[in-house]
């Protein structure tokens, strides 16, 4: 078994690691905030998660659900739940993550099983000291239809073609978002008040449709 160097305390990556070592970990780590475990084929990545980490991502997950409830659109949001294809020998656990077209069969869902269950159509990364990028051909194994990738405050969005992600303009999810639009209400969050920011969202979607 191998370690890879990476920044203290952020992240650890390990080689040569079994699925029956990262289930047990996964067991033994329960519900324990604050990490992400990434499992894909024998490589181990687990990272501790920060407030830089995660205020972005309850800000972004904060636009899905009040654009989608403006817009009448049905979703269930799924955060970070584990997800698992033990026979592609890959796992991994979202920043974020939602169902809209499969949203009334996956409502409420203590664990998603991948192997029976779609892939969630939405999955929010956000990058501080390690890169999603490198989690992508993860997210396309198991059919994962649309990422949003947030770094250094911006956001960018890609779809799945052909086993491959390309930049897309808009989200496919929600098509009124573009990463322009999610980009600066993400900035926006940070400068005034919440009540505010909710009140210039809702009049932005509603302008939009």
């Amino acid at each position: 078994m191998g370690t890879v160097a990476t920044p203290p305390v952020e992240r650890v990556v390990l080689r040569d690691i079994s699925w029956d070592f990262y289930t047990q970990l996964l067991q033994e780590l329960g519900d324990a905030p604050g990490t992400r475990v990434t499992y894909d084929g024998g490589l181990l990545q687990i990272m501790v998660v920060s407030l830089a980490h995660d205020n972005p991502n309850r800000l972004l997950s904060s636009i899905v659900e009040k654009v989608a409830d403006q817009l009448g659109i049905d979703f269930s949001p799924n955060g970070s739940t584990t997800l698992q294809r033990p026979d592609l020998l890959k796992g991994f656990e979202p920043d974020s993550c939602f169902y809209f077209k499969h949203a009334e069969r996956m409502r409420g869902r203590d664990e998603i099983d991948l192997l029976r269950d779609p892939a969630p159509e939405l999955v929010i990364e956000v990058d501080v000291t390690s890169h999603s990028l490198n989690r992508f051909p993860i997210f396309a194994a198991v059919g994962v239809p649309e990422v949003w990738r947030h770094a250094a405050g911006v956001v960018s969005m890609y779809g799945l073609r052909d086993g491959q992600y390309e930049a897309i303009p808009r989200s496919l999810a929600l098509p009124i978002l573009t990463p322009q639009a999610v980009t600066h209400f993400l900035a926006a969050a940070r400068q005034i008040p919440r009540p505010i920011w909710v009140r210039e969202l809702s009049e932005w979607v509603a302008r939009q449709s």
